[in-house]
């Protein structure tokens, strides 16, 4: 069974930065596609950033320009570095993993095609 664990959450001020990191276990990450989402208060989830098991990266576009998706294979574990943080990135982030095979480039862009998620981790920027 796939267990995701994320960390590296925080508060940090406006124009911070802050590395997320999504541990897996049980399972390797190279069948997998990885989705980081979040949820701010009185908000629905959204989707952040994708990474296919192919390696394919994906951003909605609030993030471009300030958030990395990556993944380490020796580690089992994908990042999600966030530069020039603002206020309106605050929220619960989660990492979600969704079995595509391996070499896919196929990222499920909705939370319902994610299989396993993480308890998630807070972010606050705030001044």
């Amino acid at each position: 069974q796939l267990q995701l664990v994320e960390s590296g959450g925080g508060t940090v001020q406006p124009g911070g930065s802050l590395r997320l990191s999504c541990a897996a276990s049980g399972r390797t990450l190279s069948s997998y596609a990885i989705g980081w989402f979040r949820q701010a208060p009185g908000k629905e989830r959204e989707g952040v950033s994708y990474i296919s098991s192919a390696g394919t990266t994906t951003y909605t576009n609030s993030v471009k320009g300030r958030f990395t998706i990556s993944r380490d294979s020796a580690k089992n574990t994908v990042y999600l570095q966030m530069i020039r943080l603002n206020t309106e990135d605050t929220a619960v982030y989660y990492c979600a993993a969704a079995y595509t095979g391996y070499g896919s480039s196929y990222t499920p862009s909705r939370d319902s095609g994610y299989e396993h998620w993480g308890q998630g981790t807070q972010v606050t920027v705030a001044s």
